[in-house]
């Protein structure tokens, strides 16, 4: 697994693209390429729901374990303490060994700390292969149930034809008001705070 992880990263373009499986959505950054790389193995294997699960349950860990999210971000660690930590945590997890190979790999060449944003972008990425339609719903305060039907009824329009449509709702009042909605890979900024920052960036411009 760490093979092909290595040879999915290499530096010449045509090589990694001749060895991928592309992913059935387009994914970002630095913990997209390890997601994808990761999805290409897992599909090549026939292992991607043994790994989704993992993963999964890496991140209930992550997110409970005070201890192990310290590590996991802790940038003063050598990357070979890391490695070492990592796969024996992997080992008393249960994991596959393509998962704790995996993770060693993020250990090894020090992206660790992505570890969080890398399960999110991978599990993007399982939606998709599946046939699902995430869409996240966040507003400055909880939603009615009415007018929570009201957007899944909405939003249940823009999904293929057989696709399975799942929305969640989330609050953060930071936004303002308005909404902010995350379909797949993408989103639409409505919020009352988008606004105000856009008018901010007029004004002070022309000044």
């Amino acid at each position: 697994m760490a093979q092909i992880m290595k040879r999915g990263f290499a530096t010449s373009a045509a090589l990694a693209k001749a060895q991928l499986v592309k992913t059935p959505i387009q994914v970002h950054g630095v913990e997209g390429r390890y997601a994808a790389a990761l999805y290409s193995a897992g599909h090549k294997q026939n292992k991607l729901d043994q790994i989704s699960t993992d993963l999964n349950n890496v991140r209930a860990v992550y997110k409970d374990n005070k201890k192990f999210q310290e590590f996991v971000l802790d940038p003063t660690l050598k990357a070979l303490k890391k490695k070492t930590t990592i796969e024996a945590v992997s080992t008393k997890l249960g994991l596959s060994k393509e998962t704790g190979n995996f993770l060693g790999l993020l250990a090894e060449n020090g992206r660790l700390n992505k570890l969080e944003s890398v399960v999110a972008s991978f599990e993007s990425i399982m939606r998709a292969h599946r046939g699902e339609l995430f869409v996240q719903v966040t507003s400055a305060e909880e939603l009615s149930s009415s007018n929570q039907k009201a957007l899944s009824d909405a939003l249940s329009k823009i999904g293929k034809s057989g696709q399975k449509l799942t929305v969640t709702y989330a609050v953060k009042p930071s936004i303002l008001g308005g909404l902010v909605v995350t379909i797949g890979d993408k989103y639409v900024d409505l919020s009352i705070a988008s606004r105000v920052k856009k008018y901010k960036d007029a004004l002070s411009t022309a000044i």
